[in-house]
This record gives C-alpha cells, structure tokens and sequence, in this order.
C-alpha cells in the first residue's frame, strides 16, 4: 500500500494521462506514418513463427515455459503441503473449551476469584499474627505448625523458592521473636527451624479465628456438601503436587 501511494505521489496519473495524450497523437498520425511500424512488426512477427515451426525446442516466451512454470507452481504447492496440513491439523485440534466444554471456563473464573480472595485474607492473617509480619511468610507459620520443626532447605523446597528467599523470611521470624533455631542432631553444620511459645500462641490465635470464619460461611450447607468440596480441593491440588 505504501509502493501505491508512493506512485500515485510521484506523478502516476500524470505519467498515465501522457501516455493516453501520446496514443492519441499517434493514432491522429497520417496513415502512411502509422502504417510503416505496424509493417515493420508484422514481418518480424511472421520470421519469428517461421523459425518456431522448423524449431521444435522451446523457447523463452514459447509453450515450453509455461510447462516449466507449470512444474515449478506444482513444486511450490507440494512444499507448501506440509504447511497446509499443519494450518488444517492446528484448525482441526480442540481447545479446552472445545474438549470440556463451557464448565472449565468457569472452573478457572472461580479460582481466579478464590486465589484472589485467599491472597488479601493471608496478607489479613499475618497481620494479625503480628503488625510487621509479611502475608508470605504466614505461610512458613502454617507449615512449621502442620509439618514440626524444619530445615531451611526443607522450607525452601516445599514452597518451591531458593535459599536467599528463605533465608531472608526466616529471620524476619526470628526478629519478631516467632521462631527460632536449634542445632540438628542429625547434622551438627545444619540448624531446625521451630515456632517459639509466642509465636505458637499468636499464630493459634488466629487460625482458630480463621476456621470459625469457614464454619460461619459454611453454616447453610450440607455436611456432605462440605465433604464434597474437600475432597475435590485435595484432587485438584493432587493433581498440582504430580505436575511438580
């Protein structure tokens, strides 16, 4: 569209209108004048025919090339193949939505709103555990007290962040007097991570306040409901623990 525009800027239609006015001029010739070149070509057109009749081989311009172009056009479309074939395999495939129908659409939407929702009530939780308390490392408070005292490659490894990571959300624990370390007696060069009596007390605290939060909001269902929705949240992060 550029090369248009361009031409049409530099004089194209200019450069067209002279070349009707030229045919005009020609064709307003005197007939003698006209007639000599149209002569002239036909001869060259009949010596040339002459030539191609007793010449079997083809020739540039003749019916041989459009059997080469032909060819080549038929080489073109076989190695366009593979690409066609893929363009029809990528058409032809099923998306998610095509393979499960609406229902994972919806599946994702509520866990968009559920993990944005679990987010802000962690960053909530921490700070009621302790004003300064980062809404991540809640989640070591959590483990500490789900899995007892552990190493900090242990943490590392189980929340999937590298030892700096770690290491760093430690000792802000340990700063706000929530955990502290002892020697491993499997490994005297290794220390266990461990949830100090305040720290126990202020993270119990608020976890209770957490579940009675569930049992409120849950208070309307079903105990086989609730089960239910359990025991499909255990799947779901099954499947999430196998793909790690």
């Amino acid at each position: 569209m550029e090369n248009a525009g361009d031409a049409n800027n530099t004089g194209g239609p200019r450069r067209a209108t002279g070349n009707a006015g030229a045919a005009a001029n020609v064709a307003s010739a005197p007939r003698d004048t006209a007639a000599a070149p149209a002569a002239h070509a036909a001869g060259r057109h009949g010596e040339t025919a002459g030539r191609n009749a007793t010449d079997p081989r083809p020739r540039a311009g003749t019916a041989g090339a459009p059997a080469e172009a032909t060819g080549a056009s038929a080489g073109a479309a076989g190695a366009a193949g593979p690409l066609a074939g893929a363009a029809g395999a990528s058409v032809g495939a099923a998306g998610p939505v095509e393979q499960f129908g609406p229902e994972c659409l919806d599946v994702e939407r509520e866990l968009a709103v559920f993990l944005r929702r679990a987010r802000a009530s962690s960053g909530e939780m921490a700070r009621q555990v302790h004003p300064d308390l980062e809404p991540a490392a809640y989640g070591l408070l959590v483990r500490l007290e789900d899995a007892g005292e552990q190493r900090a490659t242990e943490l590392a490894a189980y929340f999937g962040v590298g030892k700096a990571t770690i290491s760093r959300q430690l000792h802000a624990l340990e700063q706000l007097g929530l955990v502290d370390r002892r020697p491993d007696p499997g490994d005297r060069r290794a220390s266990l991570v461990r949830l100090t009596d305040e720290g126990r007390e202020r993270f119990t605290r608020v976890r209770d306040a957490r579940r009675l939060s569930y049992a409120r909001k849950l208070a309307a269902w079903d105990r086989r409901e609730i089960a239910e929705l359990a025991r499909l949240l255990h799947r779901l992060n099954s499947l999430g623990e196998q793909e790690e």
